[in-house]
């Protein structure tokens, strides 16, 4: 049993032995800080060696953590009925684009008539006190009244203007426009039907009701948002915060897009120990919908002119004697390079070093070649 086994292991022994002879290993044994060693293409082949250019980066990112998208405050409108009534129709539904000014719904309200009636009657009381203005200001001026009489009737005039004014508010806030007011002054004609306009362009987010339902005065419509730029919210654990502030870059994992804080936050929540950062994303934005929850990382250190910084695939790096190595390809055979991670990323490293964007790192094949290097300097 002792003599089969053998004789199956000796031909990959010598293989080794061929290929990984003293002669071709490495050209200094004592110093690992410049070990070379010596591999053919033949032999990198068989141990699997594969290579990938170093990629020079600006940025070196977190890890990722959840985040949702939101319509920020000011470009966040609900659209509700002023007066109670029937929501006699809707004319538009949820993720439909709107301008501003455009009719969403119409509502059936008797208070509109009492407002308008109220409105008229206030006009008319204000005409028969002008005109009795009028006449006590012509009889006072010829002494026919005393002129206690003419300030009574002008103050009178006076206080059904400003009703008149007020009632005149009072339908304006009710979703009259001042042409449908002219209209009314003009015509005398008392209509039910107040008209739900759109407060800004936008998109609308919820439709609250249905049509038929009766509403009293400020129940809720619409749910309507301008959606550029949004807001990103990103609950970041306290320990893992770091030097964020504000502008710091912020990259969504999917869809790939770049925005910058606007706001961290002082409070720790205590569900999660988390500070809420808040980021804002213009570009992009469209490819995005509030409520929509996403991956997103913080921008943790930038590269500078004369410290460039790389990133490397995790399985590129091999630990040895407190430090950090990985092997690159040269004319000669493989380089073991001595590097500094100055930051650990989601799924990869972002490092420091003598490298370049043309140096080819090994990227597959690093456990035997340690084993090589590791050997060779005994």
């Amino acid at each position: 049993m002792k003599t089969n086994l053998i004789s199956n292991i000796a031909p990959f022994f010598l293989v080794f032995l061929t290929f990984f002879s003293p002669q071709s290993v490495a050209e200094n044994q004592t110093d690992t800080t410049s070990s070379i060693i010596k591999i053919g293409l033949s032999q990198r082949q068989a141990l699997g060696i594969q290579t990938a250019h170093a990629e020079v980066v600006q940025t070196a990112w977190s890890t990722s953590f959840p985040a949702k998208i939101v319509v920020p405050n000011s470009q966040l409108r609900v659209v509700a009925t002023p007066l109670s009534g029937l929501l006699e129709s809707l004319n538009v539904s949820e993720g439909e684009n709107v301008k501003e000014g455009q009719i969403l719904a119409r509502v059936h309200s008797h208070n509109l008539l009492e407002k308008q009636s109220d409105y008229l009657n206030a006009l008319v009381e204000l005409n028969l006190a002008q005109t009795e203005m009028e006449r006590s200001k012509n009889l006072s001026e010829k002494g026919v009244i005393p002129t206690q009489r003419f300030q009574t009737s002008t103050a009178n005039y006076h206080q059904l203007k400003t009703r008149a004014t007020q009632y005149k508010q009072a339908l304006a806030l009710a979703g009259m426009s001042e042409q449908a007011i002219n209209q009314l002054t003009r015509t005398q004609k008392l209509s039910p039907l107040l008209e739900i306009k759109a407060p800004l362009d936008g998109v609308v987010l919820e439709q609250m009701v249905t049509t038929g339902s009766q509403l009293e005065a400020i129940d809720p419509i619409y749910k309507v948002g301008y959606l550029k730029p949004l807001w990103l919210e990103i609950h970041v654990p306290l320990n893992k915060l770091g030097k964020t502030t504000k502008s710091t870059k912020v990259r969504i994992v999917s869809p790939s897009l770049i925005g910058r804080v606007i706001t961290v936050g002082r409070m720790v929540h205590g569900t999660d120990q988390g500070v809420l950062v808040r980021a804002e994303i213009n570009e992009g934005a469209e490819y995005l919908r509030p409520g929509q929850f996403v991956q997103a990382q913080i921008a943790q250190i930038e590269g500078e002119a004369n410290l460039p910084l790389f990133r490397i695939p995790r399985s590129t790096l091999v630990r040895h004697g407190g430090k950090t190595w990985i092997f690159t390809t040269t004319k000669d055979g493989i380089q073991v390079l001595p590097i500094n991670i100055k930051k650990e990323e989601t799924d990869a490293l972002a490092v420091s070093g003598k490298l370049s964007h043309d140096t080819n790192i090994v990227v597959s094949g690093t456990a035997a070649l340690k084993a090589i290097w590791l050997e060779d300097g005994e």
